[in-house]
């Protein structure tokens, strides 16, 4: 899968940055005639304001277009563009050094410790690990076996 996904990266990636906005990351959950191409867009650092449904729709049209010419998914999908939101999930190093200090839920591929679940404290990055501080123990997760995390919304 990991193939598969930087090959997505590569096509996508340039559609969505030709349109001055960022690729944030990319899901894809194969599961026969019910698979999801999921695309998460955000704003260019810097930019004012956030992604709106007018967005995604633009986005969606010159993805889906490039798919089409290019076909790597052979099975057939649902192609979904939107914001990451404020539950947004993150997918590189740099997304969470970027996230430092929030709280995240994280789902390992493989149990660490006997579980897959955790929930902490982004606390940084230190070479390909993410650093997660959980119930006051500092927790080391190389990136490839973080099957999914995403941000817990405070809303102070």
């Amino acid at each position: 899968m990991a193939g598969k996904q930087s090959q997505l990266e590569a096509l996508i990636g340039p559609v969505v940055e030709s349109l001055d906005y960022q690729l944030w990351g990319i899901e894809f959950k194969s599961q026969g005639r019910n698979s999801v191409l999921r695309i998460f867009i955000d704003t260019l650092p810097g930019k004012e304001g956030g992604i709106s449904l007018e967005d995604c729709t633009k986005v969606s049209r010159q993805v889906s277009g490039v798919l089409d010419v290019e076909d790597p998914i052979t099975e057939e999908y649902t192609l979904e563009v939107s914001s990451p939101g404020v539950d947004r999930p993150l997918f590189t190093l740099e997304q969470y050094q970027l996230w430092a200090g929030a709280e995240v839920n994280i789902r390992l591929r493989v149990p660490f410790e006997g579980r897959r679940k955790y929930r902490g404290i982004v606390k940084g990055v230190e070479d390909q690990d993410v650093v997660v501080v959980v119930d006051d123990h500092e927790l080391l997760f190389p990136i490839e076996s973080i099957d999914k995390a995403q941000v817990i919304p405070r809303f102070d």
